[in-house]
């Protein structure tokens, strides 16, 4: 499943950094213009972080394939951090969406609202079936 979701996530960043505009204002305010700016900054960032993401699939499935310690630690402390920005991520922005905090500046509610109810929450269970995986690869290689 972590694969699936890293895949997934790394398309969908792809197809944005190469130029595809159709859902771009789900991700609304600083992400946004990055993926609109066309520069070779903002490119040679998205094609980073596809990496980033491809990597991590690489990783899910290596662990299925050949897990070992070091893998499964990669992949708990990974997961946990993937799960943890997350989770931060849905906690800030709930709070915002429903006016317990009241940030300085401009809200993109549109943006923000699919970044609490979807973008963010794909990273808590990609981290929670990362962290998941390598668990289970660090039973199985112990078993």
């Amino acid at each position: 499943m972590a694969a699936a979701l890293a895949f997934a996530s790394a398309a969908v960043t792809l197809y944005w950094t190469l130029g595809g505009t159709a859902g771009l204002d789900t991700l609304g305010g600083r992400f946004e213009e990055l993926a609109r700016d066309r520069s070779a900054g903002s490119i040679a960032l998205g094609a980073t972080v596809v990496a980033a993401k491809l990597a991590a699939a690489a990783l899910a499935l290596a662990l299925l394939r050949r897990p070992s310690r070091v893998l499964s630690t990669i992949a708990l402390v990974g997961g946990a951090l993937l799960a943890l920005y997350g989770a931060v991520l849905v906690a800030a922005g709930a709070l915002v969406l429903t006016g317990i905090i009241d940030p300085s500046g401009p809200v993109d509610e549109y943006g923000l609202r699919w970044h609490v109810l979807f973008w963010d929450p794909w990273f808590l269970v990609w981290g929670v079936a990362l962290g998941l995986g390598g668990r289970h690869a660090r039973r199985m290689r112990i078993a």
